[in-house]
């Protein structure tokens, strides 16, 4: 979920340089450099006139967010329109509501996707609502609904929010932890990663939906 800076900051000096001031794949390309941190801004308006800090959730009150966060030099003279607050996810206690395919147990026509589901991060949750959509549409043709395994990160996803026998249920987004090991001891991570999202594409490849 939704860290607040000032906790993040609290963990380490290097802690938001691997957080939302990470600095990779910014390599400036005339001179090779890349920065020790960089600070992200998202344009909010069309005229460009106003920018959001990515990442800069906070429970900071708002004098200390104008003075913490105008010691960054490109902030100095900046004027902040709005201050940063923290939101509050709201989701279903999903195992024992819903089903793998997203509908409910005790009233299988109604289904919940994206965020509320239990499911946590943008790509998750517009792969849900796709799943619950196709198997929505399947109910209504009288069609068994589709169940992925947890050999794909969707399947596992949607087996997590599922599963009755998890106790303390909180969202989660696609985590290689989720997905059924290869069922082989592969050292290199990068390999290991390749050959368990290859296993999943050759899976979806084999069936027809």
């Amino acid at each position: 979920g939704c860290m607040p800076i000032e906790v993040l900051a609290s963990r380490g000096k290097d802690a938001m340089r691997y957080g939302p001031l990470k600095p990779v794949g910014l390599t400036n390309p005339k001179t090779g450099h890349r920065p020790w941190a960089n600070l992200q801004l998202r344009k909010e308006n069309k005229d460009g006139t106003m920018y959001n800090l990515v990442g800069f959730q906070t429970n900071l009150k708002f004098p200390e967010q104008k003075r913490v966060f105008s010691m960054f030099p490109a902030l100095k003279n900046a004027e902040f329109v709005r201050y940063g607050v923290m939101h509050r996810n709201t989701f279903l206690n999903s195992p024992g509501l819903l089903s793998y395919d997203f509908s409910m147990l005790k009233r299988p026509n109604i289904y919940f996707a994206g965020q509320i589901s239990g499911v946590e991060g943008y790509m998750e949750s517009a792969a849900s609502g796709i799943l619950a959509g196709y198997n929505a549409a399947r109910r209504l043709f009288g069609e068994e609904p589709i169940k992925l395994p947890k050999i794909t990160m969707l399947g596992a996803l949607s087996q997590y929010i599922s599963d009755e026998s998890v106790k303390n249920f909180q969202p989660m987004g696609a985590a290689i932890g989720l997905v059924e090991p290869l069922g082989e001891t592969i050292k290199d991570k990068k390999e290991r990663y390749e050959r368990i999202a290859q296993r999943s594409l050759d899976y979806y490849k084999s069936i027809d939906f």
